[in-house]
C-alpha cells in the first residue's frame, strides 16, 4: 500500500469521525442530556489536528493518534454501558480503531519518504 493511498483512507476515515462525533455530540445537547457548551467542548481535540491530517503532515498524523485515544475511550465506555446506542458504538469503535492503526503507519511511511525521523547515535559520538 503506497502512501497515497494511507493518506486518502487516513483523511477519510478522520473526516467520518468528525462528522460522526458532530452528529452525535450535538445531537445529545439538542435532546437535553449535555448542554451545548459540553457538546462543543467535546469535538475540540477531536479539531486541533484538523489542518495537519488535511494538508498530510505526518508529524500531525503520529501525534494525532494520542488524541484518538481520548475518542476510544468514549467509544468503549458507551460500547459497555449503553444498550440504546450500541450500533453507534461499534461503528465508533471500529472508526477510530482503524484510525489508530493507519495514522501511525501513514506517519511512519510519509516520514521515511520525506526523510525524516530520529537520528541514530553513532558508535563514536558518546
Amino acid at each position: 500500500m503506497s502512501s497515497n493511498t494511507l493518506f486518502t483512507l487516513s483523511r477519510l476515515g478522520y473526516l467520518a469521525l468528525v462528522l460522526l462525533l458532530s452528529g452525535w455530540f450535538i445531537g445529545q445537547g439538542i435532546n437535553g442530556e449535555y448542554t451545548m457548551l459540553f457538546s462543543l467542548l467535546w469535538l475540540i481535540p477531536l479539531l486541533l489536528p484538523a489542518k495537519g491530517i488535511l494538508t498530510g503532515n505526518p508529524y500531525t498524523y503520529a501525534w494525532a493518534s494520542f488524541i484518538l485515544c481520548l475518542y476510544m475511550l468514549h467509544a468503549l465506555t458507551l460500547l459497555y454501558v449503553t444498550t440504546d446506542a450500541l450500533a453507534f458504538a461499534i461503528i465508533e469503535v471500529l472508526l477510530i480503531g482503524t484510525l489508530l492503526i493507519a495514522f501511525p503507519f501513514y506517519a511512519r511511511m510519509r516520514g521515511r519518504e520525506l526523510g525524516l525521523g530520529l537520528k541514530k547515535k553513532s558508535d563514536n559520538q558518546a
